[in-house]
């Protein structure tokens, strides 16, 4: 595996890592090479991110390095969070608000389990739309986040508590149902908006 070929490993490792990072012992684990080599490529590619002509920079926070969006472009992100097409919640966010509601207070990989796909991108976006938010913490190692719903999440589908969620069967949560519940509030809410 050539240099160049390395970069591009370690830059996808980036990428899938999100918000957790990785360090450099797991890409040298990963990449089956020594730790030594993985600290200069890393450095390589932490230098082409700071080109200004990039809209990302890779940074090292407590030994794991990931991707971050930089801080003179923060305007334009609040105007994609604050438009209007961004009203509407996708598939993913439906189907891990459908889980925070009915199974709060729940954990990332709670929701992980429960909808089989990682969750980390939904749940972003539900907490910059304050339609969730952390509740506190698991006791224990890792001390994991719980997650609830907000009083935003009550107002934007016209709820006066968490008990006027339609009940859901006694099996397990059928997200199906659930998201069926949230794209109607949604549609409705949508619709008394454009009246």
């Amino acid at each position: 595996m050539d240099r160049l070929e390395m970069k591009a490993i370690i830059e996808g490792l980036l990428f899938i890592s999100g918000e957790e990072g990785i360090d450099e012992k797991q890409i040298a684990e990963v990449l089956q090479i020594e730790q030594i080599w993985i600290k200069d490529i890393l450095h390589e590619l932490v230098e082409d991110y700071c080109n200004s002509t990039r809209g990302l920079q890779i940074v090292q926070m407590a030994g794991l390095y990931q991707f971050t969006t930089k801080q003179e472009h923060a305007l334009y992100f609040k105007r994609l969070i604050n438009s209007p097409n961004s009203a509407t919640l996708s598939q993913a966010a439906l189907e891990t608000l459908a889980i925070v509601a009915y199974k709060q207070p729940i954990t990332r990989a709670e929701v992980e389990e429960i909808r089989g796909v990682k969750s980390e991108r939904p749940l972003h976006t539900l907490i910059a739309k304050l339609l969730i938010k952390e509740v506190g913490r698991v006791e224990g190692t890792g001390r994991a986040i719980l997650y609830g719903t907000t009083k935003e999440f009550l107002d934007h589908f016209g709820l006066k508590s968490l008990q006027e969620l339609p009940p859901l069967p006694e099996k397990e949560l059928e997200v199906e149902e659930a998201d069926l519940f949230f794209e109607r509030f949604q549609k409705e809410l949508i619709e008394s908006d454009d009246k």
